[in-house]
């Protein structure tokens, strides 16, 4: 008997070791990962760059604690700065806790306007994280039955609907700010139109609104840009990250810009662990691996190539909805539930996720290559082309 919460229904496999885009588990079966942690492992698994740079830090120091300068952290912060285009860093472990800061921060922000209770328009089946705020900002009714009384504060409306925030602008005078994934990833791989993005941008400057973009899935790269908020033209008040930031080494950060920079002062946020030695330096070894080795560049061009693979592939296949995505960041939408597929994917040999009960969910390294593209294209159209045989077959 395990003493694990059973929180999780985690798969009957365990890993001992990874190569690049491949994982062995502790039987010997071999399995091209084409989920990468759910977008975590940006530089794929056991890379050489990040081994060596995790090893030579553990031998210098871990942890000292934020009461003290910390030299990694001031160049990470200074680097994602440049590349976002951005003025203020914070660092924290995780997806959630850099929302839980944006989260914060634009209720500072509204308290600093005279609005005594702030309001964040938020989108339906956002996926913001799962402490209390950003469960409650969080689109999904089924992730927050039985945590009740969620955090009040915010309004949902529809996803790419500008005008469903215009309606609550014209009704709602204490709102503060408006925060969206530009890509939502846990929804079902669904894309903010540029044009939305654009005139949301506007929107929210006439109103005084925060803009807070969550890039934590889709950030660092994935798209084929640093930013996914960065193919639009925009730039937000407040960016998130994590996932792929460290490679696999826990580490998240929030971002500011313009009126949202400025605001948090000693004691107002904080964290322990955010931003130490080990994390900062991962994720300054995965920035300058995917600079060095144009990582972005093959994201669009493989994320390219999966897609119109899939498209090929599945061509004429009846219950197959859409193939979407941007870089490698992918999903493939089917008429039904389609979570035995993950199991089928295991016993192929083959990582996948399936999310929001019917899209295929897919988020390889940044590493994979043509070749592998080239398998997984084969091995997952075989397998979604017998599942939607067997369910039609069950139809009739």
């Amino acid at each position: 008997m395990s003493h694990l919460m059973n929180n999780y229904a985690r798969l009957p496999v365990a890993f001992s070791h990874g190569d690049g885009s491949w994982v062995t588990d502790t039987e010997g079966k071999i399995y091209l990962d084409a989920l990468s942690g759910v977008a975590v492992s940006t530089l794929g698994h056991n890379h050489p760059d990040l081994v060596a740079a995790i090893a030579a830090q553990a031998g210098r120091l871990l942890h000292t604690s934020n009461l003290y300068m910390m030299p990694q952290q001031e160049q990470l912060a200074d680097k994602l700065a440049a590349l976002s285009g951005m003025d203020e860093v914070f660092f924290c472990n995780s997806g959630c806790e850099a929302n839980e800061a944006a989260i914060k921060l634009a209720r500072f922000y509204g308290h600093q306007q005279g609005v005594d209770n702030p309001v964040i328009i938020v989108m339906e089946k956002a996926f913001h994280g799962r402490t209390l705020a950003t469960l409650s900002a969080t689109g999904n009714r089924k992730a927050q039955v039985g945590f009740e009384p969620l955090v009040s504060g915010f309004v949902r409306v529809p996803y790419n609907d500008l005008e469903a925030i215009k309606a609550v602008a014209a009704q709602n005078k204490s709102v503060v700010a408006v925060m969206f994934e530009i890509i939502q990833g846990e929804g079902g791989i669904h894309l903010a139109d540029f044009e939305y993005q654009r005139r949301l941008r506007q929107l929210c400057d006439e109103q005084g609104w925060l803009l807070i973009c969550d890039e934590v899935q889709c950030g660092m790269g994935r798209t084929g840009l640093w930013f996914g908020f960065q193919h639009a033209g925009i730039l937000p008040d407040v960016a998130t990250l994590a996932k792929g930031l460290g490679s696999g080494v826990p580490v998240g950060a929030c971002i500011t810009a313009g009126k949202a920079s400025g605001l948090f002062g000693p004691g107002n946020h904080g964290s322990t662990f955010g931003g130490n030695f080990l994390a900062t330096t991962a994720a300054l070894t995965t920035i300058e691996v995917i600079e060095k080795k144009q990582l972005m560049a093959n994201a669009v061009l493989i994320g390219s190539l999966i897609r119109n693979g899939l498209a090929e592939a599945l061509a004429g296949v009846a219950g197959l909805v859409e193939i979407r995505g941007m870089g490698l960041m992918i999903g493939i939408e089917l008429d039904r539930p389609c979570g035995v597929l993950v199991r089928r994917g295991l016993e192929a040999g083959l990582l996948i996720n399936v999310t929001a009960d019917t899209v295929v969910r897919l988020l390889p390294p940044l590493t994979f290559s043509e070749s592998e593209a080239l398998q997984l294209v084969r091995r997952l159209s075989q397998l979604i082309r017998d599942f939607l045989t067997d369910g039609a077959l069950e139809k009739q």
